[in-house]
């Protein structure tokens, strides 16, 4: 099977997208197929097993649509079957030019998306179901509709936003649930050795992620504001970052906070098993690979009840959840979870384990099936 693969970012990019697909580019390829990849990128990417063919952001932002529509219709004459993890319009249109099925993974609204990109919209994705109107909103709807109209198949990562798509008109034969898989883990250092590493001395929060609005980090560091004696340390770019560097100064937090920029998924995963806990504030949420990750090496997760997040973190199993946008219960959470070790414990007992049924070898091996599928 020759299989076509399009993400919209890409190592050393920060997000879903750009851990999913070179893990499901590799999988594929040491499973015997035919992989290509079409990107857009900042510079150009490390060299692969498979071919990387990327479009330069510094492109006026009309020319990357053309000119990556165009490289997924070229590419995709030669492939069975496009796998796209984002650019969901350039991927329908390069496919429907190629004559080739794609399938479509899932990760959000991509009119909200599109629509908080533009600042048509505020709010979350919930709230924009229900409440955004207007011109500019129908015509962001009815791209999102027709691109998944014409999916083969539509992933999402959870059964959240599995209803979401139902509701849009996506035909229930052709939409279903694929977890974020677990990471693949190298043996790591002893924890102690991984906390030295990190320059971590007193009990520590971790965060990895864009720095975007939809995060919603304030709510985090408001949080951490109520609690003494516990760092958090932040890895990832985004343009919320001076912003949040202000926040930090006018909470007195100064000292208690590091930003550690954009950090190989690797080093992600080694600051997550440094970490006593990751938090996530989001304002809204799908499934997060960070999630996952730092479930997957023991690490609870201290989160906000969005989206598909109560469907991997389990309130009082391994984790705590608390509802959107309360920064004063995260706050107790935090505290609840720093206060209490038995509770402590038996979070971090049951963190690994909870995610055991995640991985990658049955999670991606479900992909293919659906991709041979799809290419017959």
């Amino acid at each position: 099977m020759r299989v076509l693969v399009v993400s919209g970012i890409w190592p050393p990019d920060v997000g879903g997208p750009a851990s999913h697909a070179p893990d499901v580019a590799a999988f594929l390829r040491d499973r015997g197929h035919e992989v290509e990849v079409v990107i857009t990128a900042a510079a150009a990417p490390m060299r692969e097993d498979y071919p990387v063919r990327w479009i330069s952001r510094s492109l006026p932002k009309g020319a990357i649509h053309l000119r990556t529509g165009i490289e997924i219709a070229r590419r995709g004459a030669r492939a069975n079957v496009v796998y796209t993890t984002g650019m969901f319009g350039r991927s329908s249109l390069g496919a429907t030019l190629a004559r080739r099925p794609y399938v479509v993974k899932l990760t959000a609204d991509p009119a909200f998306e599109r629509a908080r990109r533009r600042d048509m919209v505020g709010g979350n994705v919930d709230e924009f179901q229900h409440t955004a109107s207007g011109p500019a909103v129908r015509i962001l709807r009815a791209a999102r509709d027709t691109e998944l109209e014409h999916a083969a198949h539509v992933f999402t990562p959870s059964g959240y936003l599995r209803e979401l798509a139902l509701s849009w008109g996506v035909a229930a034969d052709r939409v279903s649930v694929l977890p974020n898989p677990t990471p693949p883990l190298p043996a790591l250092p002893p924890r102690n050795d991984l906390r030295a590493s990190f320059g971590l001395a007193a009990p520590a929060l971790a965060f990895a992620g864009r720095l975007t609005a939809q995060k919603s980090l304030r709510v985090a560091l408001e949080a951490l504001a109520a609690v003494d004696g516990v760092e958090l340390l932040i890895a990832g770019e985004g343009d919320e970052r001076s912003t949040l560097e202000r926040d930090v100064a006018e909470l007195g937090l100064d000292g208690r906070v590091r930003f550690l920029g954009a950090l190989p998924r690797a080093r992600v995963v080694e600051l997550f098993a440094a970490a006593d806990a990751a938090i996530l504030s989001s304002m809204w949420e799908n499934f997060p690979h960070t999630v996952v990750e730092a479930l997957a090496v023991g690490t609870p997760v201290l989160a906000t009840a969005s989206g598909g997040v109560a469907e991997v973190v389990r309130d009082g199993e391994n984790g705590l959840l608390v509802p959107l946008g309360d920064a004063v219960a995260l706050g107790a959470a935090v505290r609840r979870y720093f206060d209490d070790d038995a509770l402590r414990a038996r979070l971090r007992a049951a963190a690994a384990p909870s995610v055991a049924g995640y991985a990658p070898e049955r999670i991606f091996a479900e992909l293919e099936q659906t991709l041979e599928r799809v290419a017959r």
